[in-house]
């Protein structure tokens, strides 16, 4: 944390675009040294900070989206459109989340998991697109804070109660079991992480972000901030002693029959980010009936599919921009033809959109193997929704994949300027990940025993 600490100090004084890219990718190459513990056990622990087999895969993430942003981001250098200040918001936006992923202390956790909002908000009112990004901007700022506030209030009587807000402590249980407050306790630690996520009838902030989200603004709110709510709820269930009660089933159902639903609203989308957007729900959902399922295979799953869907989504919302540059769209009925068009790019689509759907051999397959299972342990009527959501996924991939690179061009558009090579990097450092991971999955997968 000292040295991403230097970094931004750095930064701030020679304000150079590379000078940023090269410091975050050179502390993502350190980062890796965090993966190796000899032991199961914290990888580092003080009063106030730790990494650990959860945290870590999480911050190496951080690091490497954040490269990605701002390789993804040249043309606010290229036109000048206030590259500095673009670099200062990526690097306290990484900070903050740095921070989220790095603290013992549940209050410290708390304001870095709502400070990250700031950094994103300004992300959006000032590279967005369309004027309703101001609109889109406080949808986000208003669900996300007012859910917040139940888990400050809880966390706070959590403190007073027991003198201590520390992530090692044994478990709180600050109401009887039997009690109903046990349950609504549960209600108002997880509203946050819910609305985070997000879950079905929560979501209705995130497509409007995205829409109106610049590419970095969506390749972070899609890689990382939507993983701080599972992060989140995986560390409350650490920390605050849980029993599976009719709460949490009502929530494991709740969100995979939303799921289901959210992938069927995929299939009627004519905004490619909204169809990725969507898209996200549905697979978020996924790690929330695996982290409520309380098994060691639906939390492995859950921070597996963490790390698959932030490096898939993002590369999604990498090539929608990447169209949008060449074609000044982002319709299914106006972008077609890019197989004919630019024909380089459409391995890439290829590539992205089968591994959304899980196909082997990406990690997404092995995370929803592992969240499928733990879901049907706990009641085989959650069936219906995983098939379902499964064909659903493959049917909305290649909906987007064949509309738009087959079909005939639009009259208007001419075979333009190849792309650059640095738009086939963004794609390789995303889907390389993706799919050579599972060689290596027990660095992921075992967090927990």
């Amino acid at each position: 944390m000292l040295i991403n600490t230097l970094m931004f100090m750095f930064c701030k004084i020679t304000m150079s675009w590379w000078i940023t890219l090269w410091i975050l990718g050179i502390l993502f190459l350190l980062s890796l040294f965090l993966i190796y513990s000899p032991l199961l056990s914290f990888s580092y622990h003080s009063a106030l900070m730790m990494t650990d087999g959860l945290s870590t895969p999480l911050i190496i993430l951080t690091l490497w989206i954040s490269a990605m942003m701002i390789l993804a981001s040249y043309k606010i250098k290229n036109l000048n459109n206030s590259p500095n200040f673009f670099t200062i918001i990526v690097l306290l936006l990484n900070l903050s989340l740095l921070l989220s992923f790095s603290m013992s202390n549940m209050i410290w956790f708390y304001v870095f998991f709502e400070l990250s909002l700031i950094p994103t908000l300004i992300l959006i009112l000032s590279w967005g697109y369309q004027p309703e990004r101001l609109q889109a901007g406080i949808y986000m700022m208003m669900y996300t804070i007012m859910a917040s506030l139940p888990l400050l209030l809880l966390l706070m009587f959590s403190s007073m109660k027991t003198g201590h807000l520390s992530l090692f402590m044994e478990k709180i249980s600050l109401f009887n079991s039997s009690s109903w407050l046990f349950e609504a306790q549960w209600i108002f630690l997880l509203l946050a992480f819910l609305v985070k996520t997000p879950i079905f009838t929560l979501h209705l902030w995130l497509p409007k972000a995205h829409v109106e989200a610049p590419v970095a603004g969506s390749m972070v709110l899609a890689g990382i901030l939507l993983k701080l709510g599972s992060y989140g709820m995986l560390r409350m269930m650490q920390v605050f002693y849980f029993k599976f009660c009719n709460f949490s089933i009502f929530i494991l159902m709740f969100s995979l029959f939303g799921g289901m639903i959210t992938s069927l609203m995929c299939l009627r989308q004519v905004d490619i980010k909204s169809l990725v957007a969507y898209s996200s729900v549905g697979h978020m959902s996924l790690i929330v009936g695996g982290t409520m399922s309380t098994s060691s295979w639906g939390w492995q799953g859950s921070l597996t599919m963490m790390i698959a869907h932030g490096l898939c989504s993002s590369s999604l919302f990498a090539l929608t921009n990447f169209s949008y540059e060449k074609l000044s769209s982002r319709s299914l009925y106006i972008s077609k033809g890019a197989l004919m068009l630019m024909p380089a790019m459409s391995m890439w689509w290829f590539i992205a959109c089968i591994s959304n759907m899980g196909a082997p051999p990406t990690i997404n397959l092995l995370s929803e193997i592992m969240l499928f299972t733990s879901s049907l342990f706990m009641s085989i009527w959650l069936l219906i929704p995983l098939s379902a959501m499964t064909f659903l996924g493959a049917a909305y991939s290649l909906y987007l994949y064949s509309s738009t690179q087959h079909g005939g061009a639009p009259k208007f558009i001419s075979p333009s300027t190849p792309y650059k090579t640095q738009n086939y990097t963004i794609m390789l450092l995303h889907l390389i990940p993706v799919n050579f991971l599972i060689m290596k999955s027990d660095m992921i997968s075992s967090w927990i025993i």
